[in-house]
């Protein structure tokens, strides 16, 4: 399979006023970019801009991860994670939560100015934002750590007070518990969400970042509110992994964004080959590939290749 974009992981596109926009994680871990095309197939040929680059020292100053763009109230927002390096190396993984704001009608005018951290109710490794409008509400979703549960991230939810505020505490949604969440690493990060004929579902990725990677499903049950665990469906299988047939090792880290005819499209990163040339971050060729979602006739996503 042909990758959309290459050495982009963590790919997120938005579609708004006849424009997409596209952002990802660079390889070097230490800016944010970004790129705008009036079509998917001009995307991969547009001019990439850098709205924002790592702090030389302290707070964002250390791999700069998984950027998302959102339109809210009017301005647009880049949540990312970023983490410290200090004087020792210490910190390099102690990944935070953070914000950019552009109050311009198109993010690609004007600059983003930093709004500082997004407060998740404790101190702890989080990363992997998005956010959803369903029910009339606005709802922010993320990966974070807990030290009193075995694994390096679980999933938590939270009500928006507005773009930059949450409605504490925090609900969790999801801990690595099934074998394929645990394969090297007890992961669940990487969440997303689809809603698709009023219903609405929520992917995420688990276990370590090589040809193990795989992508899992919750859904919300009907008439069920986000903020309860109970009212969620987990799926005990991943619901997209490893393809050898189409060199796609180890799927994940999505996001959805819509075709010029409104048909749902999946957005995600894999690698051409398993393993890793060097380590996990230093390797390069986590590539963006598009492919579109399918249904059954129950209206439950189906994302993998089962031709």
């Amino acid at each position: 399979m042909k990758p959309f974009i290459e050495q982009r992981a963590d790919p997120y596109i938005i579609r708004k006023d006849g424009w997409y926009y596209f952002t990802a994680s660079a390889p070097e871990f230490d800016r944010i970019i970004l790129r705008k095309a009036r079509t998917l197939e001009e995307l991969p040929d547009a001019v990439e801009k850098i709205i924002w680059s790592r702090h030389e020292k302290g707070p964002m100053s250390c791999n700069i991860w998984a950027p998302e763009l959102h339109f809210v109230d009017g301005k647009w927002y880049v949540y990312f994670a970023a983490a410290r390096r200090g004087a020792d190396e210490s910190g390099v993984y102690d990944h935070r939560i953070y914000a950019l704001e552009n109050d311009q009608a198109d993010p690609f005018s004007g600059g983003f100015t930093e709004k500082g951290r997004i407060d998740t109710g404790w101190e702890s490794f989080s990363l992997d934002s998005t956010m959803v409008s369903y029910g009339g509400k606005r709802y922010f979703i993320w990966a974070q750590r807990d030290y009193e549960i075995p694994g390096n991230s679980n999933l938590y939810i939270a009500e928006m007070k507005n773009a930059l505020e949450l409605k504490l505490p925090a609900v969790r949604l999801s801990i690595p518990e099934y074998d394929w969440e645990c394969q090297g690493y007890l992961v669940n990060e990487g969440p997303a969400c689809l809603i698709h004929n009023g219903r609405l579902f929520l992917t995420y990725s688990g276990s370590a970042t090589d040809e193990r990677y795989a992508v899992g499903l919750l859904t919300l049950k009907e008439g069920g509110d986000p903020l309860d665990p109970e009212a969620w469906i987990k799926s005990p299988v991943p619901v997209m992994v490893t393809e050898e047939k189409n060199g796609l090792y180890g799927p994940g880290h999505n996001s959805f964004t819509v075709d010029e005819e409104g048909r749902d499209l999946i957005v995600f990163h894999a690698r051409p080959y398993p393993g890793f040339h060097g380590d996990a971050l230093s390797d390069p060729n986590r590539h963006c590939f598009l492919r579109r979602v399918e249904y059954t006739e129950d209206g439950i996503p189906v994302f993998a290749d089962n031709d």
